[in-house]
This record gives C-alpha cells, structure tokens and sequence, in this order.
C-alpha cells in the first residue's frame, strides 16, 4: 500500500530530525551551520508541495519560535544547547516540526478516527504530567502547566487535531533531543516558582502557542496580500461580503418583478 503524502511527509520529518541529532552530538560549530543550512534545504523541498496558506503559517512559526528561542535558551537560559548556542537547524526544525503536527492533523485518518485521536493523544500527555509532578525523579510543574495550556487549546481551538499532532511529533523531538544530550532543561524556571522536567512532559502545550499563532495570523496575511494585489480596493476581506450582498439583492429584485407580473394573470 502506497503512503499518502501525509504519512511520507510525517515519516521524512522524523527520519530527519534523528538524522539531524544524531549528527549534532559530536558536530563541530562549522558542521553545526552546515546542519542548519542542510534542515532549510529540506523545509523548502517539503513545501514546495503546499499551499500559500500553509507555507504562510511555516513562515509564522519560524519567526515567533525564533524568538523564543533566544529569549528563552538565549537569554534566560531556560534549556541550555550543547554548545551553548542556538543551532543553526533550530530554525528551519521548528519549521518542519510545525509542518509534521499540520500533516497529522490535516489527514484522512485522523480525521477518520478524530474523536478517539485526539482523546487518546490527551490522555497520554495526561498521564505523562501527573506522572511529571508526583512520581518524576525531577518534579515538573512547567511540564503540568503547559500541558493545561494544550487541553485549553484542543478543547476551545478550532484545530484539536493539529494540537493532538503537536503532541505526538513535539513529545518525539524532546525526548529524542535530550536523551542525546543535544540540549537540556534547566531544574527550574528563572523565577524558582516552577520546577522543570527534563524534558518538561507538557511541552506540546508550549508549542501549541507557536500553532495558535499561525491559524491566526495567517489570514490576516493573505487578506493584506491580496488586498495589495488587488488596486483600488482598501479592504480585501470586505469585498466577497459585499460580492455576496449583489448576488442576494438581485435575487430579491428578481421575485419582486415575478410576483408583479403575476398579480394582473390573478386577477384575470
């Protein structure tokens, strides 16, 4: 049975992200760059096959994680990288993490099997944070915070099947990264107030901000693009309601006419 692109798309992230750690662990600064300059070469070829839209929301998540990422390894030192730096694949990875969770949630099995999908995915990550704040060698209230922080988004979001795929493909890159060494979390947050697992078990809850943030940019974009696009109009997102106002004004225009024109045969 052939994979659909989903799935080869799922599995290529997955390959590459082990692939990618793997190397890191003993790479150089300079074999580090290259890594990186290697991961963007792989995010453009993975969206080459996708939709402005989609391509728009990788774009989002690259620039807010980037962020992050150097406000919280950077500065505050919340994880720390292996080399003290932020990999140059950091980036384009986040891209591709992103682009994974989008491909599992926008699938026909998952849409097939939504319900049980999405409670399951929850129920593990569930088990994971109490296990996290009551059995863990390290306590970890950041991982049960941000694991809070994903049921808000899976329950009130309008995407609980990216949210349940972030899950699953977030979960995969923590464990796999800090079990190689390739970053490690600190034993708590800058304040003292919360302890910190490594990796923290709700970590997808984090990263569920980083997918937040695409959905709602996104068409806020394109509207101001095609707004752009389009010479004389000010408001893009304005135009297909006042397109459709026409439509149903001619409608009603046209039954007025029909029922004139049937009142004189009446009365006949």
């Amino acid at each position: 049975m052939s994979l659909t692109r989903d799935a080869k798309l799922v599995a290529g992230v997955a390959l590459w992200v082990g692939v990618v750690l793997g190397l890191d662990t003993s790479a150089s600064l300079t074999q580090q760059r290259l890594l990186g300059l290697f991961t963007w070469a792989v995010l453009l070829v993975a969206l080459r096959g996708e939709g402005r839209a989609t391509r728009v929301q990788v774009g989002v998540v690259v620039g807010y994680a980037t962020v992050i990422e150097y406000v919280f390894a950077g500065w505050l030192e919340v994880y720390v990288y292996r080399l003290e730096n932020i990999p140059a694949f950091v980036p384009p990875g986040h891209g591709l993490i992103y682009l994974a969770a989008f491909a599992i949630g926008r699938s026909a099995w998952a849409h097939r099997h939504s319900r049980p999908f999405v409670v399951t995915t929850l129920a593990l990550g569930g088990c994971w944070a109490l296990w996290g704040v009551t059995l863990a060698p390290r306590q970890d209230l950041l991982g049960a915070f941000w694991f809070a922080c994903l049921l808000l988004f899976a329950w009130k979001g309008k995407s609980p099947l990216l949210y349940a795929g972030a899950f699953l493909v977030v979960s995969y890159l923590e464990i796999v990264g800090t079990s190689l060494g390739i970053w490690a979390w600190q034993e708590s947050d800058p304040t003292g107030l919360l302890t910190i697992g490594n990796p923290p078990s709700g970590i997808a809850g984090g990263y569920a901000f980083f997918d937040a943030a695409a959905l709602y940019v996104t068409p806020r974009v394109l509207a101001r693009w095609d707004a752009r696009r389009r010479p004389g109009t000010p408001d893009a997102v304005a135009m297909p309601a006042a397109a459709q106002r026409t439509p149903r004004a001619e409608v009603r225009r046209s039954r007025r006419r029909r029922r004139a024109e049937a009142r004189p045969a009446a009365r006949g």
